[in-house]
């Protein structure tokens, strides 16, 4: 095993469970943040963090746990990397702040020509800096409707966007992100996703494409829309991967009706499908490409990126906020990217989809209960049903992922209906961290499918 040093802490990328679950220790630290901390934060583990390595979280009593959540698509470069560590360290030395809005700073200016260079197309570009995810969404519909001068937004179903008000609205699953929160943003329609597992059989992605576009067309009209928004591969949705030839006649339909293509990449961007964004793979190009999770190796940053002329058009002053691009943060960012280019990230995410996906297949085969295996590069899923059917099975999602969590091994649930297991392993995890936490979920299955 490779022992990894964070702070002053050498991180075994074992797994290892010394105490029950949760331990001592994280028992006292729920007690506390019961009372402390609103019942209205969730988290998946009953145990509290104290350190965490490569593809390793340490718990407060020493349990080591294999990570195949990545904080939700964010530590692609590992937990602690040591040069994003490097970099942020220096960095805190130098400043923590001014904003860029007062005192700009090379910084902000260096992840910006990054981004411009990584992100498809070879047009010019400019790119906005945030803090979150769903700040860059809202940013994108800002840009959106300024340009074309027009309001509608087609969103999909299934999609998930953010938390705010009016990514609540782009965002389609009410519990729990929207339930009991609204009025929601106007001006926002929905239609249906490519979604291969539950569309009719044989249904192409150019057909899925013209159901979504004839919907468009008769019930918002194509003069009126300003940007259709879109996950290339749905994240919280159930990491559906929609069929060939669907993004594509989404982008030509945007270019021929003056529409702006944005692509949500907040969750498959930064090498997570095996390529550096998700739109490549079928050689998309969006107009407008948000990003953030994966950025900065655990830094709070999210970017907007864009056509010059697109971005461009919002007036001086009408983009930015207090802590968007912050410069720790960037500092994060440069090394995150640096790290990706040098162990060929991309590569390793297609390297754990080799890994993964077989394994995945074969446990559909055996338990009857899969449903669906979709995704790519180190962005997986298995969409679990009842035997014989294609009804969603929430509980036995959540029991399988509670089973691999007390074992010590990292799960995430997702979907609509709460039942895909998804994965999200750090890019850098080991092969062997890699394979025993398989092992775990497929115990996990053969304890609970009988």
């Amino acid at each position: 095993m490779t022992d990894l040093l964070t702070g002053s802490h050498t991180v075994a990328q074992e797994r290892r469970l010394v105490t029950e679950l949760p331990g001592p220790r994280s028992r006292e630290l729920a007690a506390r943040r019961a009372a402390a901390v609103t019942s209205a934060v969730g988290s998946v583990l009953p145990v509290y963090v104290e350190r965490a390595a490569g593809g390793v979280v340490v718990d407060v009593d020493g349990n080591s746990f294999i990570d195949l959540g990545s904080g939700i698509a964010v530590t692609n470069v590992g937990h602690a990397a040591p040069e994003v560590v490097a970099a942020v360290q220096a960095q805190v030395a130098a400043f923590t702040h001014t904003c860029f809005m007062v005192g700009p700073y090379e910084g902000y200016v260096a992840v910006a020509e990054e981004l411009d260079r990584l992100t498809p197309g070879d047009h010019e570009k400019r790119t906005a800096l945030f803090n979150s995810g769903a700040e860059a969404v809202e940013n994108a519909v800002k840009v959106a409707r300024v340009a074309t001068g027009r309001s509608a937004v087609v969103v999909f179903d299934h999609a998930y966007h953010g938390r705010t008000n009016l990514t609540m609205a782009l965002t389609a699953k009410n519990m729990p992100y929207k339930h009991g929160f609204g009025p929601f943003a106007g001006e926002v329609y929905r239609v249906p996703m490519s979604y291969p597992y539950r569309d009719e059989p044989g249904m192409t992605g150019e057909q899925a494409a013209a159901r979504a576009l004839d919907l468009i067309e008769t019930q918002v009209g194509a003069a009126n829309v300003a940007a259709v928004l879109i996950e290339p591969i749905q994240g919280e949705g159930g990491f559906v991967v929609p069929a060939p030839g669907f993004l594509p006649a989404l982008t030509d339909w945007c270019r021929r009706s003056g529409a702006v293509f944005i692509a949500d990449e907040v969750q498959t961007g930064f090498c997570r499908t095996g390529s550096w964004f998700a739109s490549e793979h079928e050689g998309v190009v969006p107009d407008l490409i948000t990003t953030a999770k994966g950025i900065a190796g655990g830094m709070p940053l999210a970017g907007l990126t864009g056509r010059a002329e697109l971005m461009d058009a919002v007036h001086t002053g009408g983009l930015g906020g207090t802590y968007g691009g912050n410069p720790v943060s960037c500092a994060a960012a440069l090394a995150s990217i640096r790290t990706m280019r040098e162990l060929d990230l991309d590569a390793a995410a297609r390297a754990i989809e080799a890994t993964m996906l077989p394994r995945l297949r074969a446990l559909q085969e055996r338990s009857g209960v899969v449903g669906d295996v979709r995704g790519r590069g180190a962005m997986l899923a298995v969409e679990l049903v009842k035997p014989g059917t294609t009804e969603p099975d929430a509980a036995l999602t959540n029991a399988i992922s509670k089973a691999c969590h007390a074992e010590g091994v990292i799960t995430l649930t997702a979907g609509t209906h709460s039942n895909v297991l998804r994965f999200l392993p750090p890019l850098v995890i080991g092969q062997d961290l890699l394979t025993e936490g398989l092992d775990v979920l497929d115990a996990a299955f053969d304890a609970h499918v009988r």
